[in-house]
């Protein structure tokens, strides 16, 4: 858990820029076919397109540890983080609901 985290924040600072009027924030991904969690970095400028960018790939599909994992990520990045793919699952150790409504995405 600690590598991807590592991992995460090392790409996450390279990809970061502080621009004016641009917006950023992830996305978790719960792809439930290959059964692992992606990760992508996404950023808006005020009138263009939306760039997308895969992060990581966490391959231990477990809510518990990503409950974890994004625990400590929290702790160091304060970027929103937008969830799909998880429409209904509740967290282990909270039980509060992930995701209320499907997005558009999925």
């Amino acid at each position: 858990m600690n590598s991807d985290i590592d991992i995460i924040k090392g790409r996450l600072t390279r990809l970061f820029k502080r621009r004016p009027k641009t917006r950023y924030w992830l996305m978790l991904t719960n792809d439930t076919y290959d059964q692992t969690y992606n990760l992508f970095f996404n950023s808006q400028r005020a009138n263009e397109r939306l760039q997308s960018v895969p992060l990581h790939k966490l391959v231990h599909y477990d809510l518990a540890d990503l409950e974890k994992l994004l625990k400590v990520l929290r702790q160091d990045i304060k970027l929103t983080i937008e969830f799909v793919g998880f429409t209904g699952e509740r967290w282990p150790a909270s039980q509060k609901l992930i995701q209320r409504k499907r997005v558009p995405l999925e």
